[in-house]
C-alpha cells in the first residue's frame, strides 16, 4: 500500500475485461431496453410483432421531430426571450447602408491631436489680440521696458546738454 496522499499508477498491472464478460454485459443491456419498451407500451397490446414495434418507434421519432420544430423549449414558449449576447444570423447589407457618413472614423489619438491643434490655434489668435494672461503680462513688461528706455534716453539727453553747456561755458 503506497504511503502518502497520492497514488502513482505507473508500473502497475493492467486489467483487461475478457470478451465473454463484454458480451454478457451487452446482452444484459439489450434485455433491459426491451423490458423498458414493454413497460412503456403496457397500455397497448403486448401481442404485437416486432415489426409493428419498429413502425411505432419510427412514428414516435417523426412526431417528436415535428413537435421540436413547432414549439419553443422551456420558458421561451411562455416568455419571449431576447438574448443580447447571441449573434444574429448574417444579413446582407447594401453598401449604401454600410457607408452612412463619408468621413472616415478617427481613432481616439487622432481626435485628441486634432483637438489639441484647434486649441493651440485659438490660443495663438487670442494671444495676438492680447486677450490671454500671458499676452497681458508680456504687454505690461514691454510697457515697463519702453518707460525705462524713455527715461534713459531723457537722462542721456540731459547729460549731453549739460556737457555742451559746460564746454561752452569753459570756452567762453
Amino acid at each position: 500500500m503506497p504511503r502518502g496522499k497520492y497514488v502513482n499508477h505507473k508500473g502497475r498491472n493492467r486489467n483487461f475485461t475478457n470478451p465473454e464478460e463484454l458480451e454478457a454485459q451487452r446482452k444484459k443491456d439489450e434485455e433491459e431496453k426491451k423490458w423498458r419498451k414493454t413497460r412503456e407500451g403496457e397500455s397497448s397490446d403486448e401481442d404485437e410483432d416486432e415489426e409493428d414495434e419498429e413502425e411505432k418507434d419510427s412514428d414516435e421519432e417523426s412526431d417528436s421531430d415535428e413537435s421540436n420544430d413547432g414549439k419553443a423549449k422551456g420558458a421561451e414558449g411562455v416568455i419571449p426571450i431576447d438574448n443580447p449576447n447571441r449573434v444574429a444570423t448574417k444579413t446582407h447589407k447594401k453598401v449604401t447602408e454600410l457607408v452612412e457618413d463619408d468621413k472616415p472614423q478617427l481613432t481616439r489619438r487622432e481626435k485628441e491631436q486634432i483637438e489639441k491643434q484647434r486649441a493651440h490655434a485659438a490660443y495663438q489668435k487670442r494671444h495676438a489680440e492680447g486677450k490671454t494672461a500671458q499676452a497681458k503680462a508680456d504687454l505690461a513688461r514691454l510697457a515697463i521696458i519702453k518707460q525705462h528706455r524713455a527715461e534713459a534716453a531723457a537722462r542721456r539727453e540731459a547729460e549731453k546738454k549739460e556737457k555742451e553747456a559746460k564746454t561752452k561755458g569753459t570756452n567762453s
